[in-house]
């Protein structure tokens, strides 16, 4: 028998059959890259792995009428309700964001359909993510950010993580999120976009119209836009000047007790 150096080997330098456990690691190896590599049988098609290209928006004047009202003012509009809990922040400024949704949604730690949004979303569209609320990885990073800038995306509003936050300054787009970690994401999917997705607590569909600001974020129904900035306009000038009594001090408390004794309220001395 000769060695690969050509050297003869005596029948007691026969080489040693494989070991037990030296098989099984090399099988554990195969198994492993075998499965870290993507495979079409791991996706399905349909729910959870699906792209809608084209989606209704409001028309732009509509939307640029949101711009003169406050998300608190919105959320007023809206019975108090279509408000993002508060653990959804702008995570870079105060910038304030306007425009109508392209929602994403994504499993945990992966932004694969995020990548893809970008070439579906077009200029002026809030890109919301469905991250699930994960705190395990970023979303988006400043690259990401740069990319959806020059591609005119007015910001991001993410159910999770971001992450390279002097980018994300530098950038200057206003991302709101759940907050900041070095952890980067993967990019397998699945994913949707531009279906129903569920963000800081409310239900956001493709063409609804996002408001952000300081004080949080509001979501305003594609289908009731018209109704809701007709109750804005419309109650304007009278809230306005309630706002300007009170700076001045000039209000009464009487319909607190109004309220308190048609619930039957007991008042003790």
């Amino acid at each position: 028998m000769t060695t690969r150096r050509g050297r003869k080997m005596m029948k007691s330098e026969s080489v040693p059959a494989q070991s037990a456990s030296s098989a099984k690691v090399d099988t554990m190896l195969g198994a492993a890259q075998t499965t870290n590599k993507p495979k079409s049988s791991d996706i399905s098609p349909g729910p959870g792995f699906r792209v809608r290209c084209t989606v209704d928006r409001p028309p732009e004047s509509l939307i640029a009428g949101f711009d003169a009202f406050e998300s608190t003012d919105i959320s007023d509009a809206l019975n108090r309700l279509y408000t993002m809990g508060a653990t959804i922040h702008n995570v870079v400024s105060d910038a304030p964001l306007l425009g109508p949704a392209c929602t994403v949604k994504v499993y945990p730690g992966d932004n694969l359909m995020v990548h893809k949004a970008l070439d579906v979303a077009r200029p002026g569209d809030v890109i919301v993510v469905d991250g699930s609320g994960s705190l395990n990885a970023a979303v988006i990073g400043d690259l990401v950010a740069n990319k959806a800038r020059h591609r005119g995306i007015a910001g991001f509003v993410i159910d999770g993580l971001v992450r390279d936050l002097p980018g994300l300054r530098e950038c200057g787009m206003p991302v709101y999120a759940r907050g900041v970690t070095p952890f980067g994401p993967l990019h397998r999917g699945p994913g949707e976009i531009n279906h129903a997705v569920s963000c800081g607590g409310i239900v956001v569909n493709p063409g609804d119209i996002i408001r952000a600001d300081p004080s949080g974020v509001t979501v305003v129904p594609r289908l009731w836009a018209g109704e809701i900035l007709k109750r804005l306009t419309a109650g304007r000038e009278r809230q306005a000047a309630y706002v300007a009594n009170v700076k001045r001090g000039q209000f009464s408390n009487a319909w607190v007790d109004d309220l308190l004794e048609a619930a039957g309220c007991i008042f003790d001395d």
